[in-house]
C-alpha cells in the first residue's frame, strides 16, 4: 500500500514539473511577441530554463572575443543608431551591427537563425570612453522571414523574437528581434528589449 501511494506521488510531482515547465515557456513565448513595450515577463537569470540558460552560454561563448570592440569591428561590425535609450526602461545600448548579416542572416543547416552569429554586438559606454560588452542582438528583416515561414515568427531556445513595424525609430523596415543580455544580468529578464540598468550618459557619440 505504502509503495503504490509513493508510486503515485512521484508521477503526480512529475508530471507537475512538467506541467509548469511548459506552462511557463508558453507564457514567456507569448508575451515576447510585443515589439515596442517591455514584452516577457520578469525573471532573474537564475531562474531560467535549461534550454534558456544554454542559449545564454551559447552567445558568451560565440561573443567573449567582442569585449575588445576592435575585433567585433574587424568582423565587419559597426556602430548605428547612436547609443538607444527609452525615457522609462533604460536603455539598450550601442548596437554594433553586421549589415552583412541583415543582408543575408545566418542559418543553421536546418534553416534555423544560428545562435552562434548575431547581427549585432551590444555595449554601454563606461566612464572615460570605453565600451563594455553586454550582450547580444538576432535582428531578421519581417519581410525576408515571413517569406519562408508565413505566420511562424522566429524563435531561439523557445524565445519568440518581438516584431517591430515600420515606420520605427531605427528607420528599419519591419523586422524581429531578440536581445540577449548575456553579460549584464538583466533584472527584468535576459531576453527582454530594455535594460533598465544600462546607461548612455557616459556616450560621448564617439567610440573609441
Amino acid at each position: 500500500m505504502m509503495k503504490a501511494l509513493r508510486t503515485g506521488a512521484v508521477a503526480v510531482a512529475k508530471t507537475l514539473i512538467t506541467t509548469l515547465g511548459l506552462l511557463s515557456l508558453c507564457t514567456a513565448g507569448a508575451l515576447a511577441q510585443g515589439g515596442h513595450s517591455q514584452a516577457s515577463p520578469a525573471q532573474h537569470q537564475s531562474q531560467l530554463t535549461p534550454a534558456q540558460s544554454e542559449l545564454l552560454r551559447v552567445v558568451r561563448e560565440s561573443t567573449e572575443r567582442f569585449q575588445n570592440v576592435s575585433v567585433a569591428e574587424g568582423e565587419g561590425y559597426g556602430l548605428l543608431f547612436g547609443c538607444v535609450s527609452g525615457p522609462d526602461s533604460g536603455a539598450m545600448g550601442l548596437h554594433f551591427v553586421k549589415q552583412a548579416f541583415l543582408k543575408t542572416p545566418p542559418l543553421t543547416a536546418n534553416g534555423e537563425i544560428d545562435p552562434t552569429r548575431p547581427e549585432i554586438a551590444i555595449y554601454e559606454p563606461v566612464h572615460g570612453g570605453g565600451l563594455r560588452l553586454i550582450g547580444a542582438d538576432y535582428l531578421i528583416y519581417a519581410d525576408v522571414w515571413d517569406k519562408d515561414h508565413p505566420g511562424n515568427p522566429p524563435q531561439l531556445a523557445g524565445q519568440l523574437f518581438h516584431y517591430f513595424e515600420s515606420p520605427n525609430r531605427f528607420g528599419l523596415p519591419a523586422f524581429y528581434t531578440l536581445h540577449v543580455w548575456a553579460w549584464k544580468d538583466n533584472p527584468n529578464g535576459a531576453f527582454v528589449n530594455w535594460h533598465p540598468n544600462v546607461s548612455c550618459q557616459s556616450f560621448s557619440g564617439q567610440t573609441p
